[in-house]
């Protein structure tokens, strides 16, 4: 999945980021095996069922195949990497987006809710980021004891702009993780 995932670059470090991201993603949704994890959850990665050549290529390839290919044997380093709990090049993310973030900026589902990157250096396809602030309120009704009026008090509980942070940038893969602001005001779990 990784090698399907990741840019035709073959870079080795996008490739480790992206196991590292797909091992977080599978015990934090309680799955035992990437297998299981990627039949269930067939929305996180549509490599497994999108048709993507990479990915088919690779499961298709023998072990012959993967010796003599520089990026298949990076994608295996990195699955490696990532099953052992070895250096995360995502640091600590649990979402990615590749170049279709700036090809489809104006429909992307992460750019309409709020994308912040903590790093310009996360930044690779120079996007712009996008910012949708959202308060919370929480409602209070209160009557008068005197006039018995009924007054509705608001109070801001919470409030947020973005869902996304950048956690990295790496070869052709933008890695994101929840805002804090966002997962204190919803209580959103970190993977979902």
């Amino acid at each position: 999945m990784a090698y399907g995932e990741a840019s035709p670059k073959n870079n080795s470090d996008e490739m480790m980021a992206l196991a590292s991201v797909l091992v977080r993603q599978r015990d934090a949704r309680g799955y035992s095996d990437i297998q299981t994890f990627a039949k269930k959850e067939r929305t996180f990665s549509y490599v497994v069922s999108d048709g993507n050549v990479r990915y088919r290529t690779m499961m298709r390839a023998s072990d012959e195949d993967i010796a003599r290919n520089a990026g298949m044997q990076a994608a295996v380093a990195a699955a490696r990497n990532a099953l052992n709990y070895g250096p995360d090049k995502s640091n600590g993310a649990y979402f990615w987006d590749g170049a279709d973030i700036k090809s489809n900026y104006a429909n992307h589902a992460k750019v309409k809710r709020g994308v912040r990157f903590t790093d310009l250096s996360h930044n690779i396809y120079g996007i712009k980021e996008s910012i949708k602030l959202v308060i919370q309120y929480q409602y209070t009704k209160k009557k008068n004891k005197k006039t018995g009026d009924v007054v509705v008090e608001q109070k801001e509980i919470a409030r947020y702009d973005h869902l996304y942070e950048s956690t990295a940038g790496v070869g052709g893969t933008i890695f994101w993780k929840f805002g804090q602001d966002y997962m204190n005001a919803t209580h959103a779990k970190p993977y979902k």
